[in-house]
């Protein structure tokens, strides 16, 4: 193959998956690939896959189908499968699509660039698939898209049991990082402009279960606030079981840590979150959130639902609803249950037939909607900072809107005079990464409407970042093992990390 290489990788499902993603991305270019342009056809196609989402396979088996075509007609392009379903699936895959070069899974992707060679080399497809990990992913290169947020890995794997999930079969047991190389990367991450960084685990506040110290998260966020520059600190996400007044502490005292939890309830029936093995009864929860508010009135709150877990009766939802009603979350993530080959939930007797789930979900997300208004309209007259964001769309051209998050995490369209607003990025316009303050006019179920004038407009390096171009690339962090402390973390130059 002659000149350079080029690439493209579409990502599917959770927040781990994005994350990976930038990994696969670092990875290709050090190994010399480059982002195609335009509608050019890449020379490599990377599918990062869920199996966690509905369809997961039959929207995967039809995107390789789609290409089969483009596949015959250039036999040195490439095609790779990776992330859950390729963890799942295993030689199923190349069975169903022969005309794939490599399949490889959540615990090896560091192995990516070795299996392309050594399927170009042998034309056959190179499958490879780990029982555990290999490389921790964040010792790995990375491609970020963003100049002004990044994901920070904490830990990869999950110890829960629950009922309706397959993640822990296809990403392992909890493994964490060492406190010392998480802060350096999220040193690095400012140090390159960087302002807001989300900490990324299946289980956040799990961490330091590996190496024994279970007020590890605590600590962490406290040690995140000590990091000059870091305006912003997000997780994501936490398990109800798990969430201890030391954190809440931490949140409420650390001033970059976001009022913002995502804080998964899955059922508010007492019976159905037994069947579903999630250790914990609404009265609990509810009991957290009541914390949470006492010590951050201010937070915004949301959540995961499930409708329509086998057995689940009328009863049942009701309770949900109830909880709903009490917890006022800004938003709720809600899904339709549905079965899920390989977890114990996917065997159990009483599923709901589709009618009653999706009659059950309408009246859900009815509710939910209305929660939601309500709680955003008491927002109307505060002023709210919001760094300004690329990819949560330009709400209104004739009004020349921009978007972007509140602290909160809440999404705010907010109106700019034409002089501010210069999508070329001249100096004199708002850009993504700059931070602006301004006062909310109206509050819709989701979203924040502001179309005063702007009161304050702070431009930042990331927003300098992006109006030249320039997006935060990294290369591995491994740096050794120090504990989390007050001290500040010294200056380190990370090392790269070879890809053979």
């Amino acid at each position: 193959m002659n000149g350079v290489k080029t690439y493209q990788v579409k990502t599917y499902g959770c927040q781990m998956n994005v994350h990976d993603s930038e990994r696969i991305g670092g990875l290709l270019e050090a190994a010399g690939y480059v982002p195609v342009e335009g509608e050019s056809a890449p020379d490599l196609v990377v599918f990062n896959t869920c199996a966690v989402r509905e369809n997961a396979d039959n929207k995967l088996y039809g995107n390789l189908s789609h290409l089969a075509p483009a596949k015959r007609a250039n036999p040195d392009m490439q095609i790779a499968v990776g992330g859950c379903l390729a963890q799942k699936d295993r030689g199923e895959i190349v069975k169903r699509a022969p005309w794939v070069d490599a399949v490889f899974g959540t615990h090896n992707i560091g192995s990516l660039p070795v299996l392309l060679e050594r399927a170009r080399h042998n034309r056959a497809a190179e499958v490879e698939i780990l029982e555990s990990l290999e490389t921790f992913p964040s010792a790995l290169p990375t491609k970020r898209d963003s100049t002004y947020s990044g994901w920070v890995s904490i830990s990869v794997g999950c110890n829960n049991t629950c009922t309706f999930c397959i993640v822990p079969s296809l990403r392992g047991k909890e493994k964490d990082r060492r406190p010392g190389e998480i802060l350096a990367e999220v040193q690095a991450l400012v140090d390159e402009g960087v302002s807001e960084v989300t900490l990324l685990g299946q289980n956040v506040n799990t961490y330091g279960v590996e190496f024994g110290d279970k007020l590890a998260f605590g600590k962490l966020l406290r040690a995140c606030g000590e990091i000059e520059g870091l305006e912003r600190v997000r997780f994501t996400s936490p398990h109800p079981k798990n969430f201890t007044d030391d954190v809440i502490a931490a949140m409420a005292e650390t001033p970059n840590v976001c009022h913002q939890l995502h804080m998964p309830l899955q059922s508010g029936s007492d019976r159905v979150l037994k069947e579903m093995r999630r250790s914990y009864r609404s009265a609990a929860y509810l009991e957290i959130l009541g914390k949470v508010r006492a010590a951050m009135p201010d937070a915004a709150i949301t959540t995961d639902i499930i409708v329509g877990f086998p057995g689940e009766t009328e009863e049942d939802f009701q309770a949900t609803l109830d909880v709903v009603e009490q917890a006022r979350f800004s938003s709720a993530f809600t899904f339709q249950y549905s079965i899920r080959p390989g977890t114990p939930a996917a065997t159990m007797a009483d599923q709901i037939p589709k009618a009653v789930v999706q009659e059950r979900y309408e009246r859900l997300v009815e509710l939910q909607e209305r929660v939601s208004w309500e709680e955003n309209r008491k927002l109307e007259g505060a002023e709210v900072e919001v760094l300004v964001t690329v990819g949560d769309g330009r709400k209104d051209e004739a009004t020349g809107r921009l978007s972007g998050r509140a602290r909160d995490g809440r999404l705010v369209h907010f109106t700019v005079t034409p002089s501010e607003s210069d999508p070329t990025g001249n100096a004199e316009g708002v850009r993504p990464g700059d931070v602006v303050t301004t006062a909310v006019t109206y509050g819709a179920p989701h979203h924040l409407v502001a179309d005063g004038p702007v009161l304050k407009h702070r431009k930042t390096k990331a927003g300098d970042a992006w109006a030249s171009g320039k997006a935060t690339k990294l290369p591995g962090v491994s740096l050794g093992m120090p504990s989390i402390g007050k001290k500040p973390l010294p200056k380190q130059d990370a090392p790269g990390c070879g890809t053979c």
